[in-house]
């Protein structure tokens, strides 16, 4: 018989997390993905932001906003899909982008990946400077990925700056200086599951030390579930053991992050909230 796993942690009844960056539209969750939402619901997970990782998913992530009212959309290509892109499917993007602006908040995921490298990264980089381009036209904050690039992105971002509508470093993997130069440009930090793990001292460094107002927390999923669920498909309502972590590195209730994190996403996204979810 496995180890039972211990039984999650808890908000109180007045707090609330927001998973600001899952993959909703993804197969890993076609077969239950109400309830998987209702999970969320159920442990105080009262928004989930969906991310678009390209033309399909884009419009996959607006209808799924569409017909939960816990969920907001964002929309872009991907660096893994960098070859495939072109002005046409940028000016489709945009128009999309227009039509649904109840439910878009934000244009990403968007960045450069120079471990896959399924794109060149000429051209990832190429991409990167008109997306967010776009995201400025569109007056949306950014959402980027930054994998063992931290170089260009910084650089591309300098250049395509001032950010006046802010943006998330998602999923962030890199060490303290690192966060503060995200920082510096304007961009909230968001912590994922990785926290949790054994053997990261830098993340679990930037969670302990970054003031709260720049942060966030996000699943990622399905990828990248935290202790006690790694290398299952994370989940919404898993944002409380990321939560949980932050507080304990901190010295914190996992309420205060909650509050935090919350109203840090809420602010930069132009997010209401009710009790039940966005309204």
């Amino acid at each position: 018989m496995g180890k039972k796993r211990p039984l999650p942690p808890s908000l109180g009844s007045d707090s609330f997390l927001i998973d600001s960056h899952c993959h909703l539209d993804m197969a890993a969750y076609h077969e239950d993905l109400e309830a998987v939402l209702t999970r969320a619901s159920e442990h105080g997970i009262a928004g989930i932001i969906t991310i678009g990782i390209d033309e399909a998913s884009s419009r996959r992530a607006i209808e799924l906003a569409r017909t939960y009212p816990m969920v907001r959309a964002t929309l872009g290509v991907h660096p893994h899909d960098a070859d495939s892109l072109d002005e046409q499917t940028l000016e489709r993007l945009k128009t999309l982008a227009l039509s649904n602006r109840d439910v878009v908040v934000g244009y990403g995921e968007i960045g450069l990946d120079y471990v896959k490298q399924y794109a060149a990264p000429e051209l990832q980089r190429r991409w990167f400077q008109a997306q967010l381009k776009l995201a400025a036209e569109l007056e949306l904050p950014v959402i980027i990925h930054d994998r063992e690039a931290h170089d260009d992105t910084l650089r591309l971002l300098k250049e395509a700056g001032p950010l006046k509508h802010g943006g998330i470093m998602h999923c962030f993997s890199g060490n303290l200086d690192l966060a503060r130069q995200v920082m510096d440009l304007g961009l909230l930090i968001s912590i994922p599951g990785v926290v949790t793990f054994n053997k990261t001292p830098d993340l679990q460094e930037v969670a302990a030390t970054i003031p709260l107002e720049a942060m966030l927390v996000e699943t990622d999923g399905p990828f990248l579930a935290p202790v006690p669920w790694r290398g299952k498909r994370n989940e919404p309502f898993y944002t409380l053991y990321t939560a949980a972590k932050i507080a304990e590195l901190r010295g914190i209730s996992i309420d205060e992050v909650a509050r935090h994190t919350t109203r840090n996403c809420r602010r930069l996204l132009n997010l209401p909230l009710a009790d039940a979810g966005f309204c």
